[in-house]
């Protein structure tokens, strides 16, 4: 193998792949990055037996070939190498010699032939999607996935293909989020279950990708493969199945709350201060209003030893209004990612989940359990 690349797009892309290395694994080969020429260009692969992540990138090739580098080693001495054009040989056994303008490096790789097939699914894609669109999906749930694997199918994110529609959904036992879109998608009765971390991984590589997304479910139902821009990642789906999320969403409300996103948020935030000393716990005054003042929100926490912190927002409030206390943490995430001016709150009992809807945006809804209000 004997080829050159630019220095940029080399690291690109292995930052690219680098996320499907595996950092803890009994086999070696699992470490390495497949290098390989394919059709003029330098194909680049990465994989963890449960992700795998391919990329391409403009090369000249002067000799057909194929090795495995240590990812990290080839990665940090990319990085360090200037601005230009990349030297890259295979010299004698797995030996390759990486070098550009007076740097070069002799880096010891493994036999390509040791190094786990990535499948490539040649099968019409489910559905094609605009990135932007699958952007905004995944970041509006992914986030709400169990971040352990303790219980797998709670650390996936339920993806239902049905005419017309996409639907993500994630629930990690304390809340729930659930997205809704059109799309252009023939296939109906798919659902499937991926791992959340391959759907963050995505979302990060799609980048400023303009052409569509493919999504590609393979007939077994064992793997997903999203197909963007010079890049292919296949994800293992999770075996199981999803709890049905239709059941944990209020059907009615008692209380409904309409409030800046923004104020909402900073005050939340402002709020976890002081509540992560004291088991996350912020709490919501709810007070309607009437012909002559605004209703508003009074949200508050505190911590015994460090003190407390209030704010007071201008609000609409359409009910009895009440008090409620969520996890600060987990009420900033949903807000961090509401995109509309406006969202709603709606409530029931202090014991009761709350919902939270984007006003002007029915696709979305996200689902809060309650935290128990000690007596101060």
């Amino acid at each position: 193998m004997k080829l050159s690349c630019m220095q940029d797009n080399l690291n690109r892309g292995l930052s690219v792949v680098s996320r499907a290395v595996s950092a803890r694994s009994t086999l070696p080969i699992l470490s390495n990055i497949l290098l390989s020429t394919e059709n003029g260009r330098l194909k680049l692969a990465a994989t963890n037996l449960e992700l795998g992540i391919t990329t391409w990138i403009d090369a000249e090739v002067e000799q057909e070939g194929t090795i495995t580098i240590p990812a990290r080693l080839l990665t940090d001495f990319v990085n360090t190498l200037p601005s230009e054009k990349v030297q890259i040989e295979l010299t004698s056994g797995h030996k390759v010699r990486v070098s550009a303008g007076h740097s070069s490096a002799d880096i010891h790789g493994m036999d390509a032939e040791d190094f786990p097939v990535i499948p490539t699914v040649t099968d019409e894609p489910t559905v094609r999607i605009e990135p932007g669109l699958l952007k905004e999906m995944i970041s509006q749930v992914a986030f709400a996935a169990a971040s352990d694997d303790s219980r797998p199918v709670l650390a996936g994110v339920l993806v239902k293909f049905e005419s017309g529609n996409l639907t993500m959904a994630a629930a990690d036992g304390f809340r729930l989020a659930v997205k809704e879109h059109e799309v252009d998608v023939e296939t109906t009765g798919i659902s499937v279950i991926v791992p959340a971390k391959a759907l963050d991984a995505l979302a990060r590589l799609i980048g400023d990708a303009e052409e569509k997304v493919e999504i590609t479910v393979t007939p077994n139902r064992s793997q997903i493969l999203f197909h963007s821009e010079n890049v292919d990642i296949i994800s293992r789906l999770v075996d199981g199945n999803f709890p049905n999320y239709m059941q944990i969403v209020p059907k009615q409300h008692e209380t409904r709350t309409v409030v800046d996103t923004q104020e909402f948020l900073r005050a939340t935030r402002r709020a976890f201060i002081f509540a992560r000393d004291s088991q996350n716990v912020v709490r919501l005054q709810l007070e309607p209003g009437d012909d002559l003042t605004p209703g508003r929100i009074l949200i508050t926490a505190t911590a015994a030893e460090m003190g407390s912190g209030a704010d007071e927002l201008q609000a609409t409030i359409e009910g009895a209004g009440g008090q409620i206390a969520f996890n600060a943490k987990y009420l900033a995430d949903v807000l961090a990612v509401v995109t509309t001016g406006q969202v709603a709150l709606e409530t029931q009992t202090a014991n009761a989940p709350g919902v939270i809807k984007p006003i002007g945006n029915g696709s979305y809804t996200h689902v809060i359990m309650p935290m128990h209000m000690a007596n101060r």
